[in-house]
C-alpha cells in the first residue's frame, strides 16, 4: 500500500463544500463523494488506481487543503504530480474570481446570489470524455436519472481499489471500449444514448488527444468539433464546454433549470429563450458559467440538498 499527504493553497476565498457539490450535482453521485468534510474520487493513471481524499484546514479567507492519496500501486513522482494538476483542476483551485466579485458587487439581483455562496470554485471533469459521457446520460432527463445512469456505467467499468463496492473511478475511455450496446441498454441507457456513447468510445478509445486539444481551440473551433459527434447537440457542447474544458464564459443556453434560474434572480415573466439568455449573460462575459454553478448550488439549498 502506496500513500502521500500534502498541503495544497487555493486562491482565496474557497470553499470546498460548495465546489464540492457544485461538481457532484446530487446526493447519490457515487463517483464524486463528499462526507460532510472530505471531497472523495478515485482516479487511474498509467491503470494504477488511487483513491485520493481532500480536506479543507483552513476558513475560505486563508484557505489551505490536505489532500491524502492511497493506492495499492506505487505512486511515482509523475503519477503524484499529475493527482495534484487534476485535484488543482477538478475543484477550481487556482481560479482567481476577484474580477467575477467585482462585477457582482454592482448587481443587486443576482449579485446576492454570488455574496451567498462566495468561495464555491468552477470545477471540471477530469477530461473531456468525461464530460461528454456525463452530458449524454444527462440529456433529456432529470439530473437524478443521469447520475443513476452514471453510477451504474462506473460500478460495471470503472476501475476498482481492491474488493471494496464504493471504491471505483469514472471508466476510462479503453475500459469502455468493452461496452455492447446490449449491457448499455440493460443499464437503462436508451437506444440514442448508446449509440451516441458507443460512437464517442469508437472514435477516442484508444487516444483522447484530440479531445484534450481542444483546451487551445478558440470557442467556435471547439462548439464546432463537439457538435460533429454523433448525439451531441449544442447543450450537450456547451456543457461539455464549461464542465469539460472550464470555458467560464459558456452558459448552457437550452438548460432549462438554468432558464428558470435566470427568470426567478432577474424576476422575468416567462422562463428566457436560449437566445435570450445569451443576451441577459452578456453583461456577466467572461464568467457567464459562473452563475451556472450558483444557480446549482441555489437549487440544491431550496431542494434541502446542500448539506
Amino acid at each position: 500500500m502506496a500513500e502521500f499527504t500534502l498541503q495544497l493553497n487555493p486562491v482565496a476565498p474557497f470553499r470546498l463544500d460548495l465546489t464540492a457539490w457544485a461538481l457532484r450535482r446530487r446526493p447519490n453521485n457515487a463517483i464524486d463523494l463528499w462526507d460532510g468534510q472530505s471531497y472523495g474520487r478515485v482516479f487511474t493513471y498509467g491503470g494504477v488506481p488511487v483513491r485520493v481524499w481532500v480536506r479543507q484546514t483552513k476558513p475560505s479567507g486563508t484557505p489551505e487543503v490536505e489532500m491524502k492519496a492511497v493506492s495499492a500501486g506505487r505512486l511515482s513522482p509523475m503519477i503524484k504530480n499529475e493527482l495534484v494538476k487534476v485535484v488543482e483542476r477538478t475543484l477550481g483551485l487556482r481560479a482567481d474570481l476577484s474580477a467575477f466579485y467585482e462585477m457582482a458587487g454592482t448587481d443587486h439581483r443576482v449579485g446576492l446570489l454570488v455574496r451567498r455562496y462566495m468561495g464555491v470554485k468552477p470545477p471540471r471533469f477530469p477530461t473531456v470524455f468525461e464530460a461528454l459521457v456525463n452530458a449524454i446520460a444527462c440529456q433529456q432527463l432529470t439530473v437524478l436519472v443521469g447520475i443513476t445512469l452514471l453510477n451504474r456505467l462506473a460500478r460495471k467499468w470503472g476501475t476498482r481499489i481492491g474488493t471494496s463496492e464504493d471504491a471505483f473511478g469514472f471508466p476510462l475511455p479503453h475500459e469502455l471500449r468493452r461496452a455492447r450496446s446490449e449491457s448499455l441498454q440493460a443499464l437503462g441507457f436508451s437506444r440514442q444514448k448508446t449509440k451516441a456513447l458507443l460512437g464517442l468510445v469508437r472514435r477516442y478509445g484508444s487516444d483522447t488527444g484530440e479531445l484534450e486539444a481542444l483546451a487551445v481551440s478558440t470557442d467556435d473551433e471547439a462548439i464546432s468539433k463537439l457538435l460533429e459527434l454523433r448525439g451531441i447537440g449544442r447543450w450537450s457542447a456547451e456543457y461539455a464546454m464549461l464542465r469539460g474544458l472550464g470555458r467560464l464564459n459558456v452558459f448552457p443556453a437550452d438548460d432549462v433549470a438554468g432558464q428558470k434560474s435566470l427568470r426567478r434572480w432577474m424576476r422575468l415573466k416567462r422562463n428566457p429563450s436560449s437566445e435570450r439568455v445569451r443576451q441577459l449573460l452578456e453583461r456577466w462575459h467572461p464568467y457567464q458559467g459562473l452563475l451556472y454553478f450558483h444557480f446549482l448550488l441555489a437549487n440544491l439549498e431550496s431542494d434541502g440538498m446542500l448539506v
